[in-house]
């Protein structure tokens, strides 16, 4: 882009509002409808919710970080701002999305950019069974809950579960169980992005479990369905010197 519109979203804290004010005053703040670069101030949480907003779809998205970790932001640097987004390099993620049927025959619809969570909401282990392309590949896992990842989530509630991290680009997606008591020895799988996992709830009313995807949870469910959304495409921007593709390589030797 040789000609940078940027529009700027803030997040509610006060560091984000704050940077907000102070860009403002150095550069022109063009409206959504406008702009050709959403400039985000915020964390990770401000970022990843962005994927349920069309709007934001069809525009560059460029993160500084106001928030705390910051994985998917770039630094905070209130200078040469446009030269930054002008050489920046785009990396572009696809969500999950989840359809959810509750106990009371309720649907229900949600996308994340990081993960699907099921967890238990009692003091009883949930029961599941495990579907992938409607095939059973384990018909009753006991367990705190489970979760399906994507490459660019792989690194966080993922990888703190004990699953493995994907490379960023790869068509692949996390199955992890949550602390699974039975089958003791399963660990989880990586299945291919187009696979379609299903969980069935046994049991769900003595074993309630909870679904969740980016900020929607959804309490009280009897069956998860989870796939890769190859439609929906959050485009971000990052400077050459932040590789996200490098950093998420590098989880792997942590120690």
């Amino acid at each position: 882009m040789k000609i940078i519109k940027p529009f700027f979203l803030a997040a509610k804290s006060k560091k984000a509002r704050d940077a907000l004010e102070l860009l403002k005053k150095k550069y022109t703040n063009f409206s959504l409808k406008n702009c050709n670069v959403v400039v985000v101030l915020g964390g990770d949480g401000t970022m990843l919710s962005l994927i349920n907003h069309s709007n934001y779809l069809k525009k560059k998205i460029y993160g500084m970080n106001r928030g705390t970790i910051g994985f998917l932001m770039n630094r905070f640097e209130p200078n040469a701002l446009i030269e930054r987004i002008r050489a920046s390099k785009e990396t572009k993620l696809n969500p999950i999305h989840m359809k959810v049927i509750d106990v009371n025959n309720k649907s229900f619809n949600a996308f994340s950019l990081n993960e699907v969570s099921l967890l238990r909401q009692n003091r009883f282990a949930a029961f599941l069974r495990v579907k992938v392309n409607n095939k059973v590949k384990i018909n009753k896992l006991v367990c705190d809950g489970a979760l399906v990842s994507t490459p660019a989530g792989s690194t966080a509630y993922n990888l703190s579960a004990h699953g493995p991290i994907l490379p960023l680009n790869s068509p692949l997606l996390a199955l992890t169980p949550i602390c699974p008591f039975r089958p003791r020895r399963w660990k989880g799988a990586i299945l291919p992005e187009k696979s379609k996992i299903t969980f069935d709830i046994i049991d769900p009313k003595n074993r309630p479990v909870s679904a969740t995807a980016g900020q929607e949870e959804i309490r009280n469910v009897k069956k998860v369905e989870v796939t890769c959304n190859l439609r929906k495409t959050l485009k971000l921007l990052f400077d050459k010197t932040y590789n996200l593709e490098e950093k998420i390589l590098n989880e792997q030797f942590k120690l």
